[in-house]
């Protein structure tokens, strides 16, 4: 169902237990990541490689993470542009999988976060985004925006 290079791991409990919250029928949360990290899911990477991990460490800094982990999300940026990307890029083969999820398990939830940091009550404010599946797969790059959850529908 995944498609190649995309991987799925399990979240941590914290992570399962609040957004269980905003989706109680969940059985599975999951973090789904390209290499060891997401970005190429949303956003095309820059032809420097300097320039993302320039991005990354100013998106560090303001979203207050700490110094000492910033070297090891480096690292894991750097290993999912070791993945090549389907035909289409990431974001359209990730619509593509929310389309055949939502058609296969029914209603599910996503979130979109840069830091590794466990979700918390306060960064889950924002309400709930509904979407349909065929809106999602309409409109690949955009759907999915960073600290709103959104619960796509078949």
């Amino acid at each position: 169902m995944l498609p190649p290079g995309l991987a799925a791991h399990l979240a941590d409990r914290t992570d399962q237990q609040l957004l269980g919250r905003l989706l109680p029928a969940a059985r599975t949360v999951v973090r789904l990541v390209v290499g060891d990290c997401a970005c190429d899911l949303v956003r095309p990477r820059h032809a420097d490689p300097r320039e993302d991990e320039r991005q990354h460490r100013h998106r560090w800094r303001k979203a207050g993470g700490l110094r000492a982990d910033l070297l090891a999300v480096i690292e894991r940026h750097r290993r999912g542009g070791s993945v090549p990307a389907p035909a289409g890029g990431w974001p359209r083969a990730l619509a593509a999988f929310v389309a055949e999820h939502a058609r296969n398990a029914g209603d599910t939830l996503y979130l979109l976060r840069f830091t590794d940091a466990p979700a918390t009550a306060a960064t889950l404010d924002p309400p709930v985004r509904r979407l349909r599946a065929a809106q999602v797969v309409a409109d690949p790059g955009a759907w999915l925006e960073e600290q709103v959850p959104v619960l796509v529908v078949p």
